[in-house]
């Protein structure tokens, strides 16, 4: 986008507080976005190995047909907490809370969010929810599933559950101030030289994430407190036997929760239009159009969420208005992916470990995508509902998706904010590690589905056998996939090799600051001069970067 005009005569801010941050100031109520920012991204990469040794004991349970080594109570705690953990403590902090925050004031020229204290709350109410979900297991942990459905959410282990739904609203409402923070911040802290059209794509992103967020999670949180009140309050709303109604709750969670899944992949989303151009050396291709398809996104995906209760007993009209809508809503995801392959074509690829995970996460994204179309169908959907099908085609989206656009945006943006390279064999090993262990997890999942084996059981029938132990292995290559790319950061952030301030020669407004940047972000704000995505004019050897 632009460079650092130092000739602009803007105020110098005042420095009443040291140079830089020292390791300690990391673990106290900070009110820089970008301290914030690292400490979402490392609480939700400690949460993710959580998640992740949840998710492999699991899978060493179901390599046999016999309940054999989970306990039937453990095995369902874990199949919640890992569920509820990768979603409201890892992928939506990392994209959301973590690169959002440490991004978005560096991306428009800002030297803070809009309301620095109300965005340390945010984050301080992540660590007592994950202490919550964690508490859990001396109850015996949540065990009705991360969907927690009424009634056997009601009847099973209810100090428990009403540990995991303190948790959710803790989450929630830590997203809601996050989203206000985020718009204000986007909407009237940018530098009067930036236009709306030379907003960076991962802003625009986060606008539609923001606006998606505040929609959808007190709906939820409303859902969640009645359930508290059903639990714990001798209440009736969701007792089918006092008159409640389950059905209701299904209405309540699945607003917000299909909205999830975009609240998990808008930012990443917005990652990629970042990642793509930079590596490839070519202006974006239909920066309007990408930028559009995010809030169009945003609206479209408010009214899909029925397409996951085909089988609840909805009438024949709904089941075709929720299969349209959910169809609409591939359109501008469509129109993201074809951007993308439109701006790799004919580029100048520099095949980083940033642009690894991108292009994977294209090829990942499009199966998964492909697949939840089948499920937007109701005919198709009600065939294969509650099965490894829907499992499979989750995860692919998920983890093929939002985890491969997180590893890319750690890649990439991890020289600004360290100062200093990951190193690259390494990440290539992870990368190739990653790829093969999604496949070989999440594929054979599909066929499991659409031979009927159903989902969140540990035991079943021994025709399933082969292709659960296949999927098991790919489950363990995607555990052993984690340790490089752990040990490449820690080396790398105390020992790396020194990154410059701009290694990958980026336009956009983050690269023209110090690596790390400095407590305030600039001495002199820059000024924008020329699109983010210009690339293509520089002279052949700027193209050369730290490898």
């Amino acid at each position: 986008m632009a460079q650092a005009d130092l000739s602009f005569n803007s105020p110098v801010a005042p420095h009443g507080h040291p140079d830089k941050w020292k390791w300690y100031h990391y673990f106290t109520f900070n009110v820089d976005h970008k301290v914030i920012g690292i400490q979402y991204l490392v609480t939700s990469f400690l949460f993710y190995l959580v998640g992740g040794f949840m998710a492999v004991m699991l899978r060493t349970e179901l390599a046999t047909p016999d309940s054999d080594f989970l306990s039937p109570e453990l095995y369902n705690a874990f199949l919640t907490n890992h569920g509820t953990i990768m979603i409201f403590l890892w992928i939506v902090p990392a994209a959301i809370g973590g690169f959002g925050n440490y991004l978005i004031p560096l991306m428009i020229g800002a030297r803070d969010m809009a309301f620095p204290k109300l965005n340390a709350i945010a984050f301080w109410l992540n660590p007592p929810a994950g202490a919550l979900l964690l508490g859990s297991f001396y109850f015996g942990g949540a065990q009705a599933g991360w969907t927690s459905y009424p009634p056997l959410s009601e009847i099973t282990a209810n100090a428990a559950q009403t540990l995991w739904i303190l948790a959710i609203v803790l989450v929630g409402t830590s997203s809601i101030l996050g989203s206000v923070n985020f718009l204000v911040t986007i909407w009237k802290m940018r530098v009067p030289s930036m236009k709306w059209d030379q907003i960076p794509l991962f802003c625009w992103a986060m606008v539609a994430t923001s606006i998606l967020a505040l929609f959808s999670t007190p709906v939820l949180a409303a859902g969640l407190i009645l359930l508290l009140f059903d639990i714990n309050f001798g209440t009736s709303f969701f007792k089918p036997d006092a008159g409640g109604n389950v059905v209701v709750y299904q209405h309540l969670f699945w607003f917000y929760s299909h909205p999830a899944v975009y609240l998990m992949i808008l930012p990443i989303f917005g990652i990629m239009s970042e990642v793509i151009p930079v590596h490839a050396r070519k202006p974006i291709f239909g920066y309007k159009a990408i930028a559009y398809s995010s809030l169009t996104i945003c609206l479209v995906g408010l009214f899909v969420w029925v397409h996951h209760m085909f089988t609840s007993g909805t009438p024949p009209w709904m089941r075709i208005f929720f299969t349209i809508s959910t169809l609409i809503v591939a359109v501008p995801t469509g129109i993201k992916i074809f951007s993308w392959v439109a701006t790799l074509w004919g580029g100048k690829i520099r095949y980083t470990t940033a642009m690894l995970f991108a292009v994977g996460l294209l090829s990942m994204f499009v199966f998964g995508g492909l697949s939840g179309v089948t499920l937007g169908t109701a005919p198709f959907d009600i065939h294969v509902h509650d099965t490894y099908y829907v499992v499979g085609h989750f995860h692919y989206v998920l983890f093929g998706g939002s985890v491969f656009g997180i590893y890319s945006a750690v890649y990439h943006w991890f020289p600004k904010i360290t100062g200093r390279m990951l190193n690259e064999p390494l990440g290539k090993i992870h990368f190739v590690l990653t790829f093969i262990g999604t496949i070989l997890t999440f594929t054979p999942m599909h066929a499991l589905g659409m031979q009927g084996m159903p989902r969140r059981v540990a035991m079943y029938d021994a025709q399933f056998t082969d292709l659960n132990q296949l999927v098991t292995v790919g489950a363990y290559i995607l555990a052993v996939s984690v340790i490089p790319f752990y040990i490449n950061v820690l080396w790398s952030w105390s020992k790396g090799q020194k990154a410059g301030d701009n290694p990958w020669n980026a336009l956009t407004l983050e690269w023209t600051t110090a690596s790390p940047p400095i407590i305030e972000n600039w001495d002199v704000l820059p000024v924008v001069t020329h699109g983010p995505y210009e690339y293509g004019h520089e002279p052949e050897e700027e193209l050369e970067t730290v490898s």
